[in-house]
């Protein structure tokens, strides 16, 4: 018996189930709407769910913050069109509501003819991966900074002094385990803010901006478009079909 006999044999199922027998993963798979087909257990507890069933169809609106599921399904349809995350670092919330780091990868997944047909994804959290956790932890303190201070101007010389590093060493060690430099990492933590008031609150587009630390509307939407594809307007008008 060869290995592709093999695996049809196991069935899906149970290939998905080895991914419960790897500490802090979820696995999963959607299709072309973001709706769950399947996932790990861990990944049903990590929503709040004990079966299957119960999250069969769901998406990430029915688990998530708004502002959370709406950055999710949009990686989706990137992804889709050809778009590849592949262990992106991320500050996200835990299963407790607290904040936790997270490795995700995921990719488009296609049928037989190359046709995409969904997407399929890992997510690690890193809290009780020792090695892992070591690599951020030399930009933690600067990070969490940067999430409480983002509103006003960030110096690196402050992030630099706060993590007892040279400037180019902290530079360095932000393109090592963020793939972004210190200034980038701001203006990310600044559109992720924006795009949370632009969902949940209709304050003025132009008071999203100052409020968040941009001083150039004009600059905002330039740079929202850059990380979301969409300018700030877009968005709002999506939210209101």
């Amino acid at each position: 018996m060869n290995i592709q006999e093999i695996i049809k044999k196991a069935g899906v199922n149970q290939l998905i189930a080895a991914f419960d027998l790897l500490p802090d993963i979820l696995f999963w798979v959607k299709d072309t709407d973001s709706r769950i087909l399947h996932c790990n257990q861990h990944f049903i507890e990590h929503q709040g769910y004990k079966t299957l069933e119960q999250i069969l169809l769901k998406t990430d609106f029915d688990f998530s913050p708004k502002h959370l599921a709406f950055q999710y399904v949009n990686d989706d349809k990137r992804v889709m069109e050809g778009f590849i995350v592949t262990d992106r670092l991320e500050l996200n919330q835990t299963l407790q509501g607290e904040l936790g780091w997270f490795s995700t990868s995921k990719h488009a997944l296609k049928d037989h003819d190359g046709n995409v047909i969904g997407t399929y994804g890992v997510t690690r959290h890193l809290q009780k991966t020792s090695q892992a956790l070591s690599h951020v932890r030399a930009i933690e303190e600067p990070v969490k900074y940067i999430r409480e201070h983002y509103h006003r101007q960030i110096s690196i010389d402050e992030l630099a002094e706060l993590a007892h590093l040279s400037i180019s060493a902290l530079e360095r060690r932000f393109k090592k385990h963020l793939a972004k430099t210190p200034n980038q990492f701001i203006n990310e933590v600044r559109l992720e803010n924006a795009r949370k008031l632009l969902i949940e609150t209709r304050i003025p587009i132009s008071q999203v901006a100052y409020q968040c630390g941009f001083s150039e509307p004009s600059y905002f939407s330039k740079q929202f478009r850059r990380l979301f594809g969409e300018i700030p307007s877009q968005m709002r008008s999506q939210l209101a079909d």
